[in-house]
């Protein structure tokens, strides 16, 4: 607060995210009213975001950039308020909650060898450690209360939030089915995929569909491929900063759709993934089971961002 009047458009929205127009790039010059800059608190402390040049870093190097004065006592402040005595913080272990929307469907671990759904399942290599909460259910549009003429199984992906809650499920067709992926939402959430199994303090993957996610490590699924409501759950969420975050679309480089979306994040400083030439697959999930090797190493030697990231999709594309 004491540094808010150097601050233009200075605004808090709580007590741990306040917004003003970025001291870096000075934020839009033809729009006097836009205020991209951020201050939001990570943990026990407060970081610098700017949206619009998209530069990042902690509350402590504004102000030393603003007010080195401010800055010093800032510094000599904190210093005598950090305690020499450790805490220790133990986490219980998490449970997956059973929604009593989920009792009327049997989880495929609980299903014959021999069903239909177990084996589809299992022929997709999906980790054995997933396969107590996807689910069997015979009537899927019955179940969604869904009007429909035609009824049809489906395989249900439950969407959890932090805490274990379900706010919303994707049935999933099991043959030519229309449409083939159907998220039905519970409660007004965004339909992120994953959230009650991310480690906030590690690098976040971020792929299309929550099969693929299973895959690999850290990682959620936007469901429908919104990737904009990252950005917006960067700025609510105080432990989730997009630049920590690898975004990675299916390879279909002939796919007009997929080049223009790749396009915005690119423009929008978004670090993505563009597949190598060696890869044919469409898919993480196709490519498991074709055995490509090192998949989460072949994700990390593939991350682009910025002005590597156009020429390496200019060599990628196919449109």
């Amino acid at each position: 607060m004491l540094v808010s009047p150097r601050l233009g458009k200075f605004k808090r929205l709580r007590d741990d995210l306040y917004n003003f127009r970025c001291v870096y790039c000075g934020d839009s010059q033809k729009f006097e009213n836009k205020a991209r800059g951020y201050f939001y608190r990570k943990k026990n402390d407060f970081f610098f975001r700017c949206h619009n040049c998209d530069l990042g870093t902690t509350l402590s190097k504004v102000l030393n950039y603003v007010d080195s004065d401010l800055y010093k006592e800032y510094v000599l402040e904190k210093y005598k308020n950090n305690s020499t005595e450790k805490e220790y913080k133990f986490e219980a272990p998490k449970f997956k909650k059973r929604d009593p929307r989920l009792e009327d469907l049997i989880p495929i671990n609980k299903l014959q060898t021999d069903h239909p759904a177990r084996k589809y399942v299992e022929r997709r290599l999906i980790p054995k450690e997933f396969l107590n909460d996807i689910y069997f259910c015979s009537h899927f549009f019955k179940w969604t209360k869904i009007k429909s003429k035609w009824d049809y199984p489906r395989l249900v992906i439950p969407f959890r939030d932090e805490t274990g809650e379900v706010f919303a499920a994707q049935g999933r067709a099991f043959g030519s089915e229309t449409p083939k992926y159907l998220t039905v939402k519970f409660d007004d959430k965004p339909k992120i995929f994953g959230l009650d199994r991310i480690d906030w303090d590690k690098r976040i993957y971020v792929v299309e569909g929550p099969i693929d996610s299973m895959f690999l490590d850290n990682c959620v699924a936007i469901a429908g491929a919104d990737f904009n409501i990252l950005q917006d759950e960067a700025i609510r969420d105080d432990e989730w900063s997009t630049e920590d975050t690898t975004l990675i679309l299916d390879n279909e480089p002939r796919n007009k759709e997929i080049v223009r979306r790749m396009e915005t994040l690119i423009d929008n400083n978004y670090e993505l993934v563009i597949w190598p030439d060696t890869i044919t697959q469409k898919d993480i999930n196709d490519m498991v089971l074709e055995g490509v090797k090192d998949i989460q190493k072949l994700i990390d030697n593939n991350t682009y961002k910025g002005l590597e990231a156009r020429l390496q999709l200019a060599s990628w594309k196919r449109i």
